[in-house]
């Protein structure tokens, strides 16, 4: 298949953002946490704010843009596929080295003593269920084999919507995504109520209304490149705005604070952060290049191996740039996600040599 020179962009990017996430919830999360942030939050002083806010902030598309991506790939699905040769294709892709590295992240912290002997035998027996103790980003895995499992379903109706069509899907899907807002100022609306919580959009929700988008924008948007700068510069901006001041305006400093409360505008699917991935996107879909340069290409194709092994070289950076260098924030954040970036690469470059390596990094 012929590589789409953008969208090898965008997954780098996307990539890198992750690491930006998780370096930036060592400056907020439980004290101590080398990963990712707890139920509760904690920021120390009136930088630890900003900077998360800032970076932490406008990193929060990394995930739709990783949904984007594969829903421009694979909706709908070829004519004359059928759904278990689509299934057979993409979860032989994804959930070989995603098996390998539950186990990794199960056993071999206990060789550097950040994990015990009961937790790791817990997480191992519990494989099947959930993504183990220290491997949190591993959650992103379920919804993205949710969307691969749906795509056959959505595939009939994509081959043939009008774009009038999708536009009402996604306006619907729009409105969905003021979901958690509205819950938090006016509490359970549009049928919810403690016996169910399946609103009256509920099935316009989630990561399915950012696959409908990728095709949207594939299929049925004809704006030039320049309109398309335009409109996805404004939309970033007004996104990630919207974006760093949810969390900025709630995170009091030297105060612990419940994590799910000053996220609430950092959830995926929220219309800021919709807004704040549309507007990235867009903006990539301008670059024009005959073919992806080398080193991109080779960065893009390990994305799926470097998102995987991340978690364990980011407590190492964690320790060298914030305890031991004791960098300000603003500078400690971007060198983590940048040493944790460069550690993933070079680590899965090395495991890709080695035979049949494209079970283990995808």
């Amino acid at each position: 298949m012929k590589r789409i020179v953008f969208l090898d962009y965008v997954r780098v990017f996307a990539c890198l953002l992750v690491m930006f996430v998780h370096a930036s919830e060592n400056f907020y999360g439980a004290e101590g946490s080398t990963d990712m942030a707890g139920p509760q939050s904690f920021l120390a002083n009136e930088a630890d704010r900003l900077w998360v806010s800032i970076y932490d902030g406008f990193s929060r598309m990394a995930v739709p843009l990783f949904m984007i991506v594969s829903a421009y790939l694979l909706v709908p699905m070829k004519e004359g596929q059928t759904s278990w040769q689509f299934y057979r294709r993409r979860f032989t892709r994804v959930l070989p080295p995603f098996f390998i590295f539950m186990i990794l992240y199960s056993t071999l912290p206990l060789l550097w003593g950040q994990l015990d002997g009961a937790t790791s035998l817990k997480d191992l027996s519990r494989i099947l269920l959930n993504f183990p103790t220290l491997a949190g980003h591993l959650w992103f895995i379920y919804p993205l084999l949710s969307l691969y499992l749906f795509i056959p379903v959505v595939s009939p109706w994509m081959s043939k919507v009008t774009a009038k069509e999708e536009r009402f899907f996604l306006l619907l899907f729009l409105i969905s995504t003021c979901m958690p807002f509205l819950n938090r100022w006016f509490g359970e609306v549009w049928g919810q109520c403690f016996w169910n919580e399946y609103h009256l959009l509920w099935y316009f929700s989630g990561y399915l209304g950012y696959l409908v988008l990728a095709h949207y924008i594939r299929v049925h948007l004809t704006w030039n490149a320049a309109k398309r700068f335009t409109v996805g510069i404004i939309s970033l901006f007004v996104g990630a705005g919207l974006t760093i001041y949810s969390f900025y305006i709630q995170a009091t400093p030297g105060t612990i604070l419940s994590t799910p409360v000053i996220e609430v505008g950092w959830s995926f699917c929220t219309i800021n952060c919709v807004l704040l991935t549309a507007g990235a996107f867009l903006m990539f879909t301008c670059i024009n290049l005959p073919q992806t340069p080398r080193f991109v290409a080779e960065l893009s194709k390990l994305s799926y191996g470097m998102y995987l092994a991340h978690i364990f070289w980011l407590g190492l950076c964690v320790n060298v740039f914030k305890h031991n260098l004791a960098l300000p924030t603003v500078a400690a954040i971007p060198c983590i996600a940048v040493c944790t970036f460069v550690c993933s690469f070079v680590s899965i470059k090395i495991v890709s040599f080695i035979p049949g390596s494209k079970w283990i990094v995808g």
